[in-house]
């Protein structure tokens, strides 16, 4: 028992017990707004947040469950800014789903287990544990997706999704088994070790590579593995769309650092060569497939696809002549495009839910017509928000690519300098699409001049939303160094 240490799991053990009581709780609650329960939930959620961001202050680095977690600063970091991410949707997504009848006691409780998988994977240092995590942020995601049962779009978009990621899922197990087979060993760490002897079937593990970065692929929703991601972002509501696209990234990143790093990095020179396919393929089908859509959610999965090959950039240069210098620069560098990505996605569906209303959804680019007559303000934050996927300065967005190229172009070497030109070219191909939405609000006009009216709450978390971006594009040091730290201290161990 003393290998156990359940103090290291803290924040999660007061996440699963929560989220049996607010499930219990919400069967006696009457009010039609949920008021108990989401306030219980906001704040079990801000508990846990918390919890992640002291435990990443003390910068202890602790394993338990016999070795199979290990609570470090890095699965902390993820785990506070998942918790976060989680905090802003479920405030976006509450007057959303009150008007189309999915403000129920799972949309909560769903969301906490999904939060519960998300936290597993960033702790996990055992093959199982990261399929545990996996599964179940899975199976609550499939779940949510089809919370308004009686709407055929949602029900489709939830068994593309249920059946894709079981494919996924199962790419996934494959590679893990070939690992294990390879190694003798279920121990990120021990795998580690057992590759640096060399004395071990390289094939073999080398095809379980390939699984197991198709299915990483697959959960970052990057090319060819993205075919998911257009559909479930239209069919699936906005509210469920945002607690896909935020948070659960987060998770992806985090199990990509634990198995190709942690666990295979003596195979760096292998797997980087995948990661430079999916990344150029990622960028090239996401901005160009992008310019055709007229859907703001479809356009905005299209801008995740090309992000997503944006951030496995700095995942390239592990191994470059035998030597791994650039490592913790381009890991540190693709952890702070995340974090951008995810601020501003959150921001980015939280205007659709916030201009959308019973029986009509603003998931078009037309519905934002002459959105600057109607609300200045909100407009701004959407301008900005635009402007930070589209990576202009003075956003986090421009920063968050400049940090990527950095590491790449630092390589000296003309294979990764040309992949930086690409992506640069690629990236210039995006902003036209971004630019265009801002366009729609500033120089079309309105068909609705109704002002926008946003609900208190949800107006002060946008506009903070908002002023977020721009003000660690303006300041990203400081995030940037927290990065660094839980990068550098993770590699450490």
């Amino acid at each position: 028992m003393n290998q156990m240490n359940w103090l290291a799991v803290y924040p999660e053990i007061v996440l699963l017990a929560m989220a049996l009581v607010i499930a219990m709780v919400d069967l006696w609650v009457t009010n039609p707004n949920r008021t108990p329960t989401y306030l219980l939930t906001q704040i079990t959620l801000a508990v846990v947040a918390a919890m992640h961001l002291r435990a990443f202050n003390d910068g202890a680095t602790v394993y338990a469950m016999q070795r199979m977690v290990v609570a470090d600063p890095m699965g902390h970091l993820l785990g506070f800014f998942s918790s976060v991410a989680v905090m802003a949707s479920l405030c976006y997504a509450r007057p959303y789903a009150a008007s189309r009848d999915m403000l129920k006691g799972e949309l909560f409780t769903l969301s906490m287990f999904s939060l519960l998988g998300i936290c597993v994977m960033q702790s996990a240092n055992n093959l199982l544990v990261v399929y545990l995590g996996l599964e179940l942020m899975t199976l609550s995601l499939y779940a949510l997706v089809a919370l308004r049962r009686d709407h055929v779009d949602a029900t489709e978009a939830a068994m593309k999704y249920f059946v894709l990621g079981a494919l996924a899922s199962g790419f996934l197990l494959y590679g893990l088994s070939m690992m294990y087979g390879a190694t003798g060993s279920l121990d990120i760490s021990e795998i580690f070790k057992a590759i640096g002897t060399g004395q071990i079937n390289k094939s073999v593990l080398v095809f379980g590579t390939v699984f197991v970065v198709a299915g990483l692929a697959f959960k970052l929703g990057a090319a060819p593995f993205h075919m998911w991601v257009p559909d479930v972002y239209h069919g699936a509501p906005t509210a469920v769309t945002l607690l896909i696209a935020g948070a659960p990234k987060l998770a992806a990143f985090a199990i990509t650092i634990r198995l190709l790093v942690e666990g295979m990095s003596g195979l760096g020179a292998d797997w980087q060569q995948m990661l430079v396919v999916l990344a150029i393929g990622s960028m090239l089908i996401g901005n160009v497939v992008a310019i055709a859509q007229s859907n703001l959610k479809r356009l905005l999965a299209y801008s995740s696809i090309a992000q997503m090959g944006f951030m496995l950039l700095g995942l390239t240069p592990t191994v470059v002549g035998m030597n791994t210098f650039s490592a913790a620069n381009g890991y540190s560098s693709s952890m702070f495009y995340m974090v951008a990505y995810v601020l501003t996605t959150l921001g980015s569906f939280g205007m659709i839910m916030l201009l959308s209303r019973q029986g009509f959804e603003a998931d078009r680019i037309d519905d934002l017509k002459g959105l600057a007559k109607r609300s200045p303000w909100f407009a701004g934050v959407m301008a900005v928000l635009m402007f930070s996927l589209a990576g202009l300065p003075p956003t986090i967005g421009f920063y968050a690519k400049l940090a990527v190229l950095q590491a790449v172009v630092s390589t000296n070497v003309t294979g990764y300098i040309v992949l930086a030109v690409v992506a640069v070219v690629l990236s210039l191909v995006g902003a036209f699409y971004y630019l265009r939405v801002v366009k729609v609000m500033y120089f079309d006009e309105p068909a609705d001049t109704r002002p926008i009216v946003a609900p208190r709450e949800m107006g002060w978390v946008l506009s903070i939303n908002g002023a977020a971006v721009l003000v660690f594009g303006l300041l990203p040091d400081s995030l940037m160094t927290v990065c660094r730290e839980a990068i550098v201290k993770a590699l450490a161990t």
